[in-house]
């Protein structure tokens, strides 16, 4: 049986490498120019290749993106970029721009084309164009409900759908914005989004501009444009079963933390989904899923457009993220009785964390029985920012990658 697709985001190495570990099937990321984030940290040229080569030898695969809107000087380097990625055997490139499309079709025929969801495909038709034009697979608009979706698979099931499940969510059309633009000049459509529909606005009276007064939708406060972040993960199998094949997680400014919280959560789930399936019972995510979730940095949730549940989609009480969890240390090492992580937030001897592992049971737990640095002294307390110490417990099972918090 073919698994459906787990895509994560990989905003740098760390980050890719995290959601290999954490059971990714696919990572996307950017190099430094063409990519939809350019505060990402994103990738040099020379190190595209050693992302693609660290994927593929885990038996994963890598795409890359080129999604902007391109403006005619985008083009000048872009033939000596692409065939670095052809050099560096890239799985394929997201792209939005027909322009870009064309480019590539005509000078690079063998390169595999994914559609990016800020092409805006909303119907069938524009699938199979896209076919037609050689593309392989189309990332859907977040605008899409689920049985739009299986129309378009039944009318077209040789293209590959892949949409987005988790993470957070434009106010505009697929992305398609000019606010950032118009307040900050920096253009949303070239990667340079200052998410200005986060913030918080006033309206003032003509006869009355020294008294602003602040936009207010109803006691639950003024953020408008903001909309609460999407989580899918109790629907994928109605998902799978729509004909979707790659489940997409969006976060490629997010912190590694975030990357393996959520990827972890839906590998799990995933997982889970096909094992209901083997024995013909009905998927119900487990509970303690939707909690992990809850400890990665989000806004409150929403189904989105994909799953009509009623409930309101706008985040009117704030801008600002929350998580149920605090990201303590990442384990680099592993000996018998004990393990050298990398500190990142101040924790001491005694202390129960929680352990975040793709094999050991979801929330485990490690009691700190001793804390030691590297030139073997004894410590109260990691308070240092990155210092590498020993910790000793029950560490069984504990994995390089593996990730504590409390």
């Amino acid at each position: 049986m073919t698994k459906v697709e787990l895509l994560a985001p990989a905003g740098d190495m760390e980050k890719l490498k995290t959601a290999i570990h954490f059971g990714a099937d696919a990572v996307y990321f950017a190099g430094k120019n063409y990519g939809l984030r350019a505060f990402s940290t994103n990738f040099e040229s020379f190190a595209i290749k050693d992302a693609v080569d660290y994927v593929h030898a885990h038996g994963k695969k890598a795409y890359v993106t080129i999604n902007v809107y391109a403006r005619d000087n985008d083009f000048d380097g872009l033939g000596a970029y692409l065939q670095e990625l052809t050099d560096a055997n890239v799985d394929a490139v997201l792209v939005s721009d027909m322009g870009i499309f064309s480019f590539i079709r005509k000078n690079f025929p063998k390169m595999t084309i994914h559609i990016s969801t800020q092409a805006n495909t909303t119907n069938k038709y524009a699938v199979q164009a896209y076919k037609d034009m050689g593309a392989s697979r189309v990332v859907l608009a977040r605008e899409l409900n689920l049985d739009e979706i299986k129309k378009m698979h039944e009318f077209c099931p040789d293209m590959e759908l892949e949409a987005f499940v988790h993470g957070a969510l434009c106010i505009s059309y697929s992305g398609r914005c000019l606010l950032s633009n118009y307040l900050a000049g920096r253009d949303s459509n070239h990667g340079e989004c200052v998410q200005a529909c986060r913030w918080k606005y006033y309206v003032t009276e003509e006869n009355r501009l020294d008294q602003p007064l602040e936009i207010q939708e109803d006691e639950r406060g003024t953020y408008i444009f903001n909309s609460k972040d999407l989580r899918l993960i109790e629907h994928i199998d109605k998902i799978i079963d729509a004909g979707v094949v790659s489940l997409k997680v969006e976060g490629r400014m997010k912190s590694p933390y975030y990357v393996a919280t959520v990827v972890n959560s839906y590998r799990r789930a995933i997982d889970y989904y096909y094992d209901c399936k083997q024995k013909g019972k009905p998927y119900h995510v487990p509970a303690d899923l939707i909690e992990e979730l809850n400890k990665a940095s989000h806004r409150a949730y929403t189904t989105g457009f994909m799953i009509d549940d009623g409930n309101i989609k706008q985040n009117y009480e704030t801008t600002h993220q929350e998580q149920d969890s605090k990201f303590i240390a990442i384990v680099v090492g592993v000996e018998n009785d004990r393990i050298l992580v990398e500190q990142r937030n101040k924790f001491e001897s005694g202390e129960t964390l929680e352990i975040l592992s793709p094999n050991l049971p979801v929330a485990s737990k490690l009691k700190i029985e001793k804390i030691e640095n590297q030139k073997g002294q004894e410590l109260s307390e990691a308070k240092n920012v990155q210092e590498k110490v020993y910790l000793y417990g029950n560490v069984s099972g504990i994995e390089v990658g593996d990730i504590l918090r409390k």
